[in-house]
């Protein structure tokens, strides 16, 4: 059984979560001939003053410093 992590932005909302999800388990299941309901898709939330790109955290980036 695969099983997918998903690290991102703490905030986003269900429906996104849900169509990321739906994405990916399409995806790994149509490449792989698994059945969709044997793939896992695990979101963990990060907050966005903790995650960095370089020197600039994501909050910094999003709010145009």
């Amino acid at each position: 059984m695969p099983f997918v992590n998903v690290d991102w932005v703490k905030g986003q909302s269900a429906e996104k979560r849900n169509e990321v999800a739906n994405r990916i388990t399409e995806a790994v299941s149509e490449v792989t001939d698994i059945p969709r309901d044997a793939i896992w898709v695990v979101f963990h939330e990060v907050e966005a003053d903790a995650w960095f790109v370089g020197e600039k955290s994501v909050a910094k980036i999003w709010s145009g410093g």
